[in-house]
């Protein structure tokens, strides 16, 4: 019987796939090694809160590590994992190195989610009000960061075609670097409500990311009141988990403008609404909660940026308009024309069908993984860049590192 191979996941949050695209994807995740006889260990600096996904029930091992200690050289020389996974690239310039160290042989996994400095730029031009190039990312120190974390590692996980484009264009990173695996949906929703059985507007997305705070502004100021003043025979629903004091306060019943706080089944409540809207200004990867919303059989309006690297050639599941006008009427339309919405969510099945089937991606998922680690060593080789970046003269967050768990031993 075949040895079953250890992977380690290092993540920077534990996952919470009721409340986030993120937690949702690092399941899915989960779910691919599984199938492929990994055994898994979840490992983090995070605290384990409210929402976070139970490990345990999916026979996952939790531990908890800690930052600039010799406690995580220890862990990993003794687990000695086959695969390592690095939940963004943050966790990878904090334990990268490390693993290189202790575990020079297992194979180092790069799942970006997004890329932040692509976010990260974006909503600096947003806060700027001025248009966003991306040749910015060439002098970010953000995107320096970023890109090293994905030279350093063999392979990186890009949710979204649009920055592997970008990633091989503008930054000139090998393709060989890169694979393409983005947020995977198993099947529809079934007895999805009709058009007659549904009603109001929704947006839902976890407050801790920036990009959804913005956007529920943006509805708030400046879309919810043009589109209010023309139709105001429904309601603005905004769902999320962690709402804060100031996203508590834009509650306005008497606009119909309501928050409804985190949602206990995301599927349960975008699947009685009638139209999603996600005026979305900012951000990076693709939109769980757009893909969400076409499961549902919700049609959407969005922006350029939200539906960015999401239907290839399709139709769009509604309408995508970065004008606050356009975006208001074709709201409306979508609302209150039958043809039109149920056109829109046959859209969104093709979408789902074309571009996002888990079965279209597993088995070759599985595939690659198995490839790379079998040819390792060759290509580690043809990745002289990262090979260089590992070298001790560029090591400032090892040394960082350890300045920081040597003082931590004086005190």
């Amino acid at each position: 019987m075949q040895k079953s191979l250890q992977l380690l996941i290092i993540g920077f949050v534990l996952p919470e796939p009721n409340s986030s695209a993120a937690g949702n994807r690092m399941m899915q995740l989960i779910d691919l090694f599984q199938k492929e006889n990994y055994l898994i260990t979840f490992a983090s600096t995070a605290q384990n809160i409210e929402f976070s996904e139970d490990l345990e029930k999916h026979s996952i091992e939790f531990v908890k590590i800690e930052l600039n200690s010799e406690t995580f050289d220890d862990f990993v020389k003794q687990l000695n994992p086959d695969v390592v996974l690095f939940d963004r690239f943050l966790t990878e310039e904090q334990f990268g190195w490390r693993i290189l160290e202790n575990c020079p042989n297992a194979l180092r996994i790069l799942d970006t989610e997004d890329l932040h400095s692509l976010r990260y730029e974006r909503q600096i031009a947003v806060k700027e009000n001025r248009y966003f190039n991306t040749k910015s990312l060439l002098t970010s120190d953000f995107a320096k960061r970023e890109i090293a974390s994905i030279y350093r590692c063999d392979v990186s996980l890009i949710v979204s075609e649009y920055e592997i484009d970008l990633l091989t264009n503008l930054f000139k990173i090998d393709k060989s670097l890169l694979y393409y695996l983005p947020i995977l949906v198993d099947n529809f929703e079934e007895n999805l409500p009709n058009y007659n059985e549904r009603k109001d507007f929704i947006f839902i997305g976890n407050f801790l990311h920036e990009p959804n705070w913005d956007c529920v502004k943006y509805l708030h100021e400046v879309i919810w009141p043009l589109l209010f003043n023309k139709f105001s025979d429904a309601k603005m629903l905004i769902y999320g988990a962690y709402p804060s004091q100031k996203v508590l306060e834009l509650h306005k019943p008497k606009s119909n403008f309501y928050i409804m706080g985190r949602a206990e089944n995301a599927f349960e409540v975008v699947k009685k609404a009638r139209v999603v809207l996600a005026p979305i200004r900012f951000g990076a990867g693709i939109k769980g909660k757009l893909l969400e919303a076409m499961q549902c059989g919700t049609p959407s309006v969005t922006s350029s940026i939200g539906a960015e690297a999401m239907n290839g050639n399709l139709y769009w599941n509604g309408f995508i308009n970065d004008n606050p006008e356009d975006f208001v009427n074709n709201a409306i339309l979508l609302y209150t024309d039958e043809n039109v919405w149920q056109k829109s969510q046959i859209n969104g099945f093709e979408i789902i069908n074309n571009r996002f089937l888990k079965s279209k991606f597993d088995l070759d998922f599985a595939t690659f993984i198995l490839d790379i680690q079998m040819n390792l060593k060759q290509h580690r080789e043809q990745n002289f860049i990262g090979t260089l970046l590992q070298h001790h003269s560029l090591q400032s967050t090892k040394y960082m590192s350890r300045w920081i768990e040597e003082k931590n031993k004086k005190r």
